[in-house]
């Protein structure tokens, strides 16, 4: 390299002098051009105008339509079959539990003993009673077979008739009343044998023997019907909305029964071995949590679901026709949302703005702004720019369509040339 001396440099000593002495601000201003000029003499030799670089090296993808299978997941917890809260119907002292806490209960078998001995009292003066009313109601039966033929006869007056016949009825009415109340005490004596209505698991004892138990308002146990077990989960308006919005498009596909298929995870991360389904959906939403109580059924023959228990619970059976799915590393973020880039038929770099859908494990599911067939970069993008020629490297957009965020096979990138410099 061949730099021509300057005024005002070093090794010249007239010019340094002239502006040291004479003009300093020359000394500067000469100093820049000799570094122009030597930035200038490194320079690529014979380089393009652009600066020389080389396409920049990407990846793509073909896109192709499939269908996606739809999961969702919530958080859900387990509740009884059915969930029955034992009450005695009768007040007076308990006498006796009759079960075990914690176990198994047959419907009809007895859990609690309430002290019979009033009732027992109660129903043998009501059975004293239908007595004497029935006796009174013989009687006035007798009187009024009596009367009859006398009165036929006109050997009686027509009251003396009316009052026998009056007399007969009130008797008549008076042992129905007391029948009830006969019947009303023996009811009320069975009912001191508090039974299971249900067959399920008694939870523990709520009033322990010799509590006073004041009737319906003390709960005195529950049992629960664990098999099958109900598992409650709420799904959110938006997602309601939202699923509801797809269904109607046309990108949403429900089975053929509208049932949903449900698999739960337990609390340590297990998946329950019994697969459940959807059979329940509220109409309303909950004004507390914004969202709509659903309910799905699973068998639970090993009493291995316990009620009360968190779980997840995952639902499919639903898909999403001719989909198109692309990786999350090609969507982008613009000023005006979401772009992926495309390679055009001139082998460069095209923006297309997309509308992005649901995530599945393969990444984006795109709405609108692609086709099947377009060959999408998945990566180099941060490389490029709208318009930039690109080098693709990837066979996959070479040739047939490729599932997307399956990873296909990439040869070795040739080494790009560097340009050359002259020192």
């Amino acid at each position: 390299m061949l730099i021509t001396p300057l005024h005002g440099i070093p090794g010249s000593t007239q010019g340094y002098d002239n502006m040291s002495v004479h003009n300093p601000f020359q000394l500067h201003r000469a100093a820049v051009a000799a570094s122009l000029l030597l930035i200038a003499a490194c320079g690529p030799a014979g380089g393009p105008p652009g600066g020389g670089y080389p396409p920049a090296a990407v990846s793509v993808i073909t896109t192709a339509t499939r269908d996606v299978p739809v999961t969702l997941e919530y958080t859900g917890q387990t509740a009884g079959y059915r969930e029955t809260e034992i009450r005695a119907r009768v007040s007076g002292i308990l006498l006796k539990r009759n079960y075990r806490e914690g176990s198994t209960v047959r419907q009809g078998e007895s859990l609690f003993t309430i002290d019979p001995a009033p009732y027992q009292l109660v129903q043998a003066r009501a059975a004293a009673d239908l007595g004497v009313v029935e006796a009174r109601l013989q009687q006035a039966q007798r009187e009024l077979a009596r009367l009859k033929p006398v009165y036929e006869a006109k050997a009686v007056s027509q009251k003396e008739f009316d009052d026998a016949t009056s007399n007969e009825r009130i008797a008549r009415a008076e042992v129905e009343s007391a029948r009830a109340r006969l019947n009303e005490a023996r009811l009320n004596l069975e009912w001191t044998r508090v039974e299971s209505p249900i067959t399920g698991i008694a939870s523990r004892a709520a009033v322990s023997e010799g509590s006073l138990v004041s009737g319906p308002s003390v709960l005195l146990t529950t049992v629960t019907q664990t098999n099958p077990m109900y598992v409650i989960f709420g799904v959110s308006d938006r997602d309601t909305l939202a699923l509801r919005n797809d269904f109607d498009a046309g990108r949403l596909k429900l089975p053929a029964d509208g049932k949903l298929q449900a698999t739960i995870k337990l609390s340590d991360g297990t998946t329950y071995s019994h697969k459940g389904a959807v059979n329940f959906v509220e109409v309303r939403i909950n004004t507390a949590t914004g969202s709509s109580e659903s309910r799905a059924e699973f068998p639970n023959p090993g009493n291995l679901l316990r009620a009360g228990e968190f779980v997840r619970v995952m639902l499919s059976g639903a898909i999403r026709p001719a989909a198109i799915v692309v990786p999350q590393r090609a969507v982008l973020e613009g000023p005006t949302g979401k772009f992926v880039y495309t390679v055009n038929a001139e082998s460069k770099a095209e923006p297309h703005p997309v509308e992005v859908g649901a995530w599945t494990e393969d990444g984006w599911i795109l709405h609108s702004g692609i086709k099947a067939g377009d060959r999408i970069i998945v990566d180099g993008v941060m490389k490029i720019g709208p318009g930039a020629p690109v080098n693709v490297t990837d066979p996959a957009g070479q040739g047939a369509p490729q599932a997307p965020g399956k990873p296909a096979d990439k040869p070795a990138a040739k080494p790009a040339n560097k340009p050359k410099t002259q020192s």
